[in-house]
């Protein structure tokens, strides 16, 4: 795509950037044929290559409009797209450029500014969390369904086993995860403790930043990335940890691109660059110690089971992983049943569901409705945001995949 970028943005380095990126697109639209809001809205402006077209006419100099900024909003930043585009365009980088530069242009006023600033405040606070998800729990039954969606009952997180291995990962808590299921750390800590692996979590990491960033806070999501490494970084520096460990694969991908959110950082690119190397999903770490598992799954046979799975676009389009969870769950015994649209995103998307609530319903809808037409008794996800999203608006059980393999190998109860 031939651009001729503006004055203000051409020899910057976003502006190299988003050159680059513009460069790549063909114009082809395949990208619209797999875009969640294209298919809900039929508007070539809610889709990819619309999205593409307005930030291309804004970064040449043209002046955007709120109407621009709602549909740059109004996309999920799922990266569907990007799974479906032949030429590479990474459109992600380009609309997080895209909608850096509208923000500054087109402030927000009102309500639409309060509850941003609000979640870029609140959500990343794990204390300040988990103290508000404690109140909501003990008033659930009195909150409006709309507030008891967002409060989902608390599974017991059960025991963490002692460091006691030689080898030793470190795990990101995260901001959300720790008050809404902790079993979930928990459940990934008993695996790996039985696969010879022990797994820890390290004081003063939190948010991994993705909120922020995703609200236009690039400043707070860069001290965020600064904070983390920080914490983790004796540990690196002095060897003791073979990989930085992610059970939530939308933390994955923001920690994934460290590299490229301190890039210019001199005080922490190098150490970014190695953050983001040592980031694995807790995926990738399972399926990669196959002979113990199989050894131990051996000893605990289970009847087989319907189940489906829910891949949440962090995993298969952000971080590129993809059939790795269907193998083990597979070799667990779980029937995966056969579900409809498999790309397309449950609507959850961080805030999303906050900010534009009547397409991430109808997108919920769409999914759980390809996901239950096997007739599954279970849900399985990879996300936290995912699975919360999911659960409000379903009598079936939805979890983490790594809570379904705990139970199987019997150590959830060890």
């Amino acid at each position: 795509m031939q651009t001729q970028l503006a004055d203000f943005i051409r020899d910057t380095p976003e502006g190299r950037e988003a050159g680059e990126i513009l460069r790549k697109c063909v114009h082809c639209g395949f990208c619209t044929a797999t875009c969640p809001t294209y298919q809900l809205l039929g508007d070539e402006l809610d889709g990819p290559r619309g999205r593409i077209y307005l930030i291309k006419q804004v970064l040449e100099g043209a002046e955007p409009t709120a109407k621009t900024r709602l549909h740059l909003d109004r996309c999920l930043t799922c990266r569907s797209c990007e799974s479906t585009c032949p030429s590479g365009v990474h459109y992600s980088r380009l609309l997080d450029i895209g909608r850096h530069v509208v923000d500054a242009r087109v402030p927000r006023r009102g309500k639409d500014a309060l509850v941003r600033r609000a979640l870029r405040e609140f959500v990343p606070r794990p204390a300040l969390f988990g103290l508000a998800m404690k109140a909501g729990r003990a008033v659930r039954g009195l909150l409006p369904k709309t507030l008891q969606d967002k409060v989902p009952t608390l599974r017991p997180a059960g025991r963490w086993p002692t460091p006691r291995h030689a080898r030793r990962v470190i795990a990101l808590a995260g901001c959300a995860q720790p008050a809404m299921a902790p079993s979930i750390n928990a459940s990934a800590a008993r695996v790996l403790d039985a696969l010879g692996i022990s797994m820890v979590e390290s004081a003063g990491a939190g948010c991994c930043g993705a909120v922020r960033f995703h609200l236009d806070d690039l400043e707070g999501a860069r001290a965020d990335a600064r904070r983390n490494i920080d914490a983790w970084w004796a540990d690196i520096d002095a060897g003791r940890v073979e990989a930085i460990v992610m059970t939530a694969s939308g933390c994955g991908v923001q920690v994934r691109d460290y590299a490229h959110l301190l890039q210019h950082d001199p005080a922490y690119a190098e150490r970014a660059q190695r953050v983001s190397a040592l980031t694995r999903d807790i995926a990738e770490v399972v399926a990669a110690e196959a002979a113990p598992l199989q050894a131990l799954l051996a000893a605990h046979p289970q009847p087989r089971q319907k189940l489906a799975w829910h891949a949440p676009c962090t995993l298969q389009h952000g971080q590129r992983i993809r059939g790795t969870v269907e193998s083990l769950l597979g070799a667990a015994g779980y029937e995966l049943t056969l579900v409809r649209d498999p790309h397309l995103c449950c609507g959850s998307a961080g805030t999303y569901s906050i900010l534009q609530p009547e397409l991430s319903a109808q997108l919920r809808a769409n999914k759980l409705d390809s996901l239950l037409a096997g007739g599954a008794g279970h849900i399985a996800s990879a996300n936290i945001g995912c699975i919360g999203h999911l659960q409000a608006g379903t009598e079936v059980p939805v979890m983490h995949w790594i809570e379904l393999l705990d139970s199987r190998l019997g150590t959830a109860d060890a």
